[in-house]
């Protein structure tokens, strides 16, 4: 019971960590590419 509880918590920690590294890396792609954009549209 306890092993699995600690997998399933495992898992969940590990799900989280991938999509705030997912959203991290789209923030700074964003970020990275807007100056460009505004450069164009001016």
């Amino acid at each position: 019971m306890s092993s699995k509880k600690a997998m399933k918590q495992a898992q969940k920690q590990a799900y989280a960590k991938h999509r705030s590294n997912v959203i991290n890396t789209k923030f700074n792609y964003k970020k990275k590419n807007s100056p460009k954009i505004n450069k164009k549209k001016n």
